[in-house]
């Protein structure tokens, strides 16, 4: 057998790592923060008191280094969560049969990998969000609370799927105030948040029908474990009827037009499909409701909606900011 070097060593621990936290399911989140930013530079803008530069460009179009920065303060910061959350439910992984073969508790990955890759991912996110600008950078830590939260509350709680949600619905608002600086009308962003969140809170909750009897055995807190399978499907679907009504009112909002509805109608189905191929009775299907519906929905709205905003002459990728 050909001895590994150590030059090829760091590689296959990176590799490792990126098993660990699942870096494949930033696909889920990261299209609601691209569309958060792109909605943002598209809005109206009052120019008082702005200055053109020299070329008579007003700087309030979108900047694709801010974008770059804005995917790199939001993989960071998953990667940070799943690796605390990795990091701390260690031991609980162990004694759940469908977790045991995670990769802290095989040992592929050691504790101090993990913690380095979370340290340099929690690095990078505020590394990232004071490039951005200053309100970024004030608000970072509060973007990291949630994250480090979310593992613990399933000790505490029966509803720790909410507490991911608040986590997952920083990333509209920040990319938003990412691209903008300013609290000043980002009220869409807000609606957009929430939407997200409980769209993965809702999700997560049909994920955790799987661990009922085991969480139950060793005292870890979720809704089917409270409330049973059947139960929390039902808030699942509740959970996910108001996701649709707010993805509904951000569209109003931002004055979206028959692209986005089309996406919408689209992610009606995958809702309705996810539901009704996970049932009480059969949770044989849960892995594909879980990636192939909720890939499908952050992908298709995102791109109805640029095709929205192209159509409607809101947004020119090649511009940058607004010429007069």
């Amino acid at each position: 057998m050909r001895a590994v070097t150590a030059l090829e060593a760091p590689p296959g621990k990176i590799k490792a790592f990126l098993r660990l936290v699942a870096i494949e399911h930033s696909v889920f989140a990261l299209p609601f923060a691209y569309l958060s930013a792109l909605v943002a530079t598209a809005q109206p803008v009052d120019l008082t008191g702005l200055e053109p530069d020299a070329d008579g460009y007003y700087s309030t179009g979108i900047h694709w280094v801010d974008l770059l920065l804005v995917t790199v303060a939001m993989v960071s910061g998953r990667t940070f969560a799943m690796a605390a959350n990795r990091i701390l439910d260690r031991k609980i992984d162990a004694l759940n049969p469908r977790t045991q073969n995670r990769e802290l508790v095989t040992g592929a990955v050691s504790l101090r990998t993990a913690w380095t890759g979370a340290l340099i991912s929690l690095v990078l996110l505020v590394v990232a969000a004071g490039l951005l600008n200053p309100l970024c950078l004030a608000l970072s830590p509060l973007a990291v609370i949630p994250l480090v939260i979310y593992p613990y509350a399933k000790r505490f709680t029966n509803f720790p799927h909410y507490v991911l949600a608040l986590a997952q619905a920083v990333a509209p608002v920040g990319a938003w105030l990412a691209m903008t600086g300013t609290f000043h009308g980002s009220g869409p962003a807000w609606v957009l948040g929430v939407a997200v969140g409980l769209w993965i809170g809702g999700f997560d909750i049909i994920y955790a029908c799987q661990d009922v009897e085991i969480d139950r055995k060793i005292g870890v807190h979720s809704t089917p474990a409270r409330f049973g399978v059947r139960t929390a499907l039902h808030i699942s679907t509740a959970t996910h009827i108001v996701t649709f009504a707010l993805f509904v009112w951000f569209g109003q909002l931002v004055e979206l037009s028959w692209f986005w509805w089309i996406g919408l109608a689209l992610t009606a189905v995958a809702f309705v499909y996810q539901h009704v191929v996970v049932t009480a009775d059969d949770l044989s299907k849960v892995n594909r409701a879980f990636f192939t519906a909720n890939g499908f929905v952050g992908i298709a709205l995102f791109l109805f909606a640029v095709l929205d905003l192209l159509v409607a002459g809101r947004f020119t990728p090649l511009a940058a900011g607004i010429g007069m």
